[in-house]
């Protein structure tokens, strides 16, 4: 079996950074993992995608990276062509459109395709107007996407409802965000207690992107936090010089402090005591697990219908509304370093590990793969040799 993953880049992201995951742990277990990457560039390529061999169009314009899904629509087609993968791997929502129009470029040559929902569905974010485009967009991945995986229980729901299909194209596998030496890591390196009198450490991991809202955090933290209180937002993106003159703005210098981008962050988070997440919208964050796997109490917005799930309903974290600055102000105030559930914690964090979600990828993907070659004119099968 050959599997094809796309991405757009290197460029840091959670749903591109478990998918370079998976392809390295697919190759290990001696399969085909294809890799199409549309522009060479990135921070990612340093770390977790050093030493994979990709693919890459050539003659990537200075404006490839402004157009970069139009740039994959024109140029993965010949490439499914050439190297004809028996099944295509969308890491995530943002890849749907490239997929879909694979669907209508390549017609019946194209290869089934399995999408990992990585982000919210129901997406109450967006303006009233915009919602029935929305769901019409939905329902068309529906049509053309031939299954779907949830990254955990509550999604499955979610799936059927908003894109208009079947159980039977829907598969909830815990998303590989963890690996079973890095929990083992996480826990052995827990940072020291927090001193009496000294404040507690916040810490936040996300793009900075207006996805994140962490302008919502940054006044919940002015509003909610203690005076020697911290707060460490581990990152980069478009909007850290407006959150930085933010952090000016609200007399926050020197307990808010923007620390950039970092090649593996969850190795960071035991040297903290409590996760925050202020995100407008998400799937199942992946630093949310890792804030398990490092065993922080988290308080975060209820941002997918899995949150609640994740944080064992209330048992492992605090959630509030989404853009409730007062609420996660509240959240901040009450919330204590040593409050998580150890034991809890450490046993939902093993339900999130690319070795347990490895083969069940294989076998969705594998069944995907049968079902399509049972379908094709004999001449139309590929005999396992690339054109």
């Amino acid at each position: 079996m050959r599997i094809l993953t796309f991405l757009h880049s290197f460029e840091p992201g959670g749903v591109e950074r478990i998918a370079l995951r998976m392809v390295r742990q697919w190759r290990a277990q001696n399969v085909d993992a294809l890799l199409f990457v549309g522009r060479r560039e990135g921070d990612m390529l340093g770390d977790v995608g050093a030493d994979l061999d990709f693919i890459s169009p050539p003659g990537v314009g200075p404006g490839a990276a402004k157009m970069e899904t139009l740039w994959m629509i024109r140029t993965l087609p010949k490439v499914v062509r050439r190297t004809r993968p028996d099944v295509l791997f969308c890491a995530g929502n943002t890849y749907a459109v490239v997929a879909v129009a694979l669907k209508v470029l390549l017609g019946r040559r194209c290869p089934p395709v399995l999408l990992k929902v990585s982000n919210d569905l129901d997406r109450h974010d967006q303006p009233w107007w915009f919602r029935p485009f929305y769901r019409l967009w939905l329902r068309i991945q529906g049509r053309y996407l031939d299954h779907f995986v949830g990254m955990e229980t509550p999604m499955a729901d979610e799936i059927g409802q908003c894109l208009g299909v079947s159980s039977d194209r829907v598969t909830i596998i815990p998303d590989p965000a963890l690996s079973r030496p890095l929990i083992e890591r996480l826990r052995a390196s827990r940072g020291a207690a927090r001193a009496e009198g000294v404040g507690r450490r916040f810490v936040c991991v996300a793009r900075l992107t207006p996805q994140k809202n962490i302008a919502l955090m940054v006044r919940a933290f002015g509003r909610g936090a203690r005076p020697d209180d911290t707060l460490t937002v581990i990152g980069d993106g478009p909007e850290r010089a407006k959150l930085e003159q933010l952090t000016r703005d609200l007399g926050l210098e020197g307990r808010v402090t923007f620390a950039g981008y970092a090649s593996e962050p969850a190795a960071l988070l035991p040297s903290f005591d409590v996760l925050l997440l202020s995100s407008n919208y998400e799937g199942v964050p992946a630093v949310v697990l890792e804030a398990l796997a490092a065993g922080l109490p988290i308080v975060a917005t209820d941002c997918s219908r899995s949150m609640a799930t994740l944080l064992g309903h209330g048992a492992l974290g605090d959630l509030v509304p989404v853009g409730n600055e007062a609420a996660l102000a509240e959240a901040i105030a009450r919330v204590r370093p040593s409050s998580q559930d150890e034991h809890l914690s450490l046993a939902q964090a093993r339900r999130f590990t690319i070795e347990n979600a490895s083969g069940a990828y294989l076998s969705v993907l594998s069944r995907l793969c049968a079902s399509s070659v049972s379908r094709l004119p004999t001449e139309d099968r590929w005999d396992g040799q690339p054109a």
